[in-house]
């Protein structure tokens, strides 16, 4: 017995050593091969291939990756949108690309690939189409986001099987009024701005007439933007796609056809032989089971390869404000008022960098965190050129640190504005009270409990919070007013915490032009007198391969992402991203400016 215990311990020892020997080798090899790493290769007659799938966000590596992610690249691929733009333009001056495979379903989820950002995407597709060079999309089900995109191709496939989608943009918000009230969770408000309808899901159980009509003329700016822009390359127009968005919703595919939405009707195989001849292997290559391409992501290195060429003591840096705007130093995927203050004040004393572009996508949040940052805005502007770049949203405290720059750019489907301030005070009293807590205070002031969530506020404490909320509107109107160059009586009017759209947004002078990130970058360029003599750096650093694997390590495994979607889990993820706004409510006074609920587009 001694024996079989003795040898069933060095056995298992044995294994241990052998397993950890394994995992670290393979470990090894893996962070040496991604050292190693030659970059892409391109052969000559390559596809650019590029997967609908992506969540394309502002910053490089904006999201946590499980270990499995970083070593295999499964889950949902993350790229940003500096490096779809850098692919794609490369691409059009790149003599072995000879066409862009567009394919796949794109993902709805968060604030990155949005209308605003696609349209920039856009943008640089038809760039790429300018240089005489092709597009091919091909999908089996065409959803109206994914088609924004495809519609620019000069050949977009359905499968014959397949529907496209065609019944406008909606947003369905979500309540708790209603489930706070049964567990007992008392909500009060203080708030200035008829159209400030961050606080409604608390108060609630469905929109204010006033955030009805915001979001409806918000809804239908974005939708006539889709309908010119669609209506313009497939040569159809507005009404025609109004009229199917009104009668039908959805067209199968030969009706797709007919209309002139789709311009073939074939399966996958058969795209993959035309893609197959514009790469010229065609009937001689019959043994291939796919044309001779190259991805996005893969791309990506060699475009960042030919950016990096530029001189190293004349930058651009390039700073994104992704996320809710928090108190403090923040939790990745939020914007920490101190630390993004930290890191516009070391780029101001950085006298190889010559300008900052601000690329701002963010509801908002702390007034506190929002107030940190503008005021590094406003000296850094003092010290060099300062140009704002606004994406998918750039709301509340999203447009307050925008303004002190020198100038703003906007998409005109960018939602932005929601200039307002409000104040949410939870109490837990009568929860507490039904489960048996209660509780009880000594003071030595009338207001030195003003702060506890074990009671509703008292008419007075409401009135000195109420003068706080008014205090802090009046200071962000005359902020906006001040760089704006607009009149406080006018900024008052068209304040109110009211969303607009890009478009309405320079209408009103909120704004200063219609255009993208890149267009921002050559702005800073010229003000900064640089010529072609430049290179670009991106804020915060994306991490390195070997540092996300370190990283990673003592993480625990996320979840397969890449599972088929489930409908009741998608609104339980919808829900969840709802409440999780709450985590990022910490400004000290308790004062916001923000959208408070996830503004989604459907």
């Amino acid at each position: 017995m001694r024996d079989f215990l003795k040898y069933t311990f060095a056995s298992l020892l044995a294994l241990l050593i052998f397993l950890g020997l394994s995992i670290g080798g393979i470990l090894f090899l893996v962070i040496l091969a991604a050292f190693r790493d030659p970059g892409p290769q391109v052969k000559d007659k390559s596809i650019l291939t590029f997967d609908l799938a992506v969540d394309i966000t502002d910053a490089q590596q904006s999201s946590r990756r499980s270990l499995e992610e970083a070593v295999t690249g499964g889950g949902t691929e993350t790229i940003s949108l500096r490096e779809v733009l850098d692919a794609i333009n490369q691409a059009a001056k790149d003599k072995r690309i000879v066409g862009v495979y567009l394919h796949g379903d794109m993902s709805s989820d968060g604030i990155g690939s949005g209308l605003a950002t696609l349209k920039e995407v856009r943008e640089a597709l038809q760039r790429f189409q300018a240089a005489g060079k092709k597009i091919i999309a091909y999908d089996v089900d065409w959803r109206e986001r994914e088609y924004y995109l495809g519609s620019v191709a000069d050949t977009i496939a359905i499968n014959p099987v397949g529907v496209m989608e065609v019944n406008g943009l909606s947003s369905e918000g979500t309540f708790f009024a209603g489930a706070l009230q049964k567990f007992g969770v008392g909500v009060q408000v203080t708030r200035v701005g008829k159209y400030k309808s961050a606080v409604e899901p608390f108060l609630l159980t469905r929109r204010s007439s006033e955030n009805q009509q915001q979001t409806q003329t918000l809804l239908n700016d974005l939708w006539n933007e889709t309908l010119a822009t669609v209506s313009k390359d497939r040569k159809l127009t507005p009404q025609q796609i109004q009229g199917i968005a009104n009668s039908q919703g959805f067209l199968e595919s030969d009706d797709a056809l007919k209309r002139g939405f789709v311009t073939k009707r074939i399966y996958e195989d058969e795209v993959i032989d035309q893609l197959k001849q514009l790469t010229g292997q065609g009937n001689k290559d019959k043994d291939d089971k796919s044309f001779r391409q190259i991805s996005l992501k893969s791309y990506t290195k060699l475009a960042e390869t030919e950016l990096r060429k530029g001189s190293f003591n004349k930058k651009i840096a390039v700073v994104y404000a992704e996320g809710a705007i928090v108190d403090g130093e923040g939790n990745p995927g939020d914007v920490g008022g101190d630390r993004f203050a930290k890191q516009l004040r070391e780029l101001r004393q950085d006298e190889d960098v010559k300008a900052i572009v601000l690329r701002v996508n963010s509801p908002g949040g702390s007034v506190a965190g929002s107030e940190v940052i503008q005021r590094e805005m406003i000296l850094t502007r003092k010290a060099k050129p300062v140009v704002v770049s606004m994406g998918t949203v750039a709301a509340s405290g999203g447009y307050w640190i925008s303004t002190y720059s020198d100038r703003i750019f906007a998409q005109p489907n960018t939602i932005t504005g929601s200039i307002g301030i409000f104040a949410l005070l939870p109490n837990v009293q009568k929860l507490a009270n039904n489960n048996g807590i209660t509780w009880d205070v000594v003071k030595t002031g009338r207001y030195a409990d003003i702060e506890t969530i074990s009671r509703p506020k008292t008419s007075q404490e409401l009135a000195l919070i109420q003068k706080s909320v008014d205090r802090f509107y009046d200071q962000f109107l005359t902020k906006v007013a001040d760089s704006r160059k607009l009149a406080k009586a006018k900024v008052a009017e068209i304040a109110q915490g009211r969303v607009w759209s890009g478009k309405r947004a320079k209408d009103l002078g909120l704004v200063d032009a219609i255009g993208g990130l890149n267009d921002a970058i050559q702005e800073a360029v010229k003000r900064a007198k640089l010529g072609d003599d430049w290179r670009l750096e991106e804020y915060p650093r994306a991490r390195s391969f070997s540092e996300q694997i370190l990283e990673n390590l003592a993480d625990e495994q996320s979840a397969d992402r890449s599972a088929p979607k489930d409908p009741v889990m998608n609104e339980f993820k919808k829900l969840k991203a709802d409440l999780a706004v709450l985590s990022t409510m910490n400004d000290p006074r308790g004062m916001y400016a923000r959208l408070l609920y996830n503004f989604r587009i459907d």
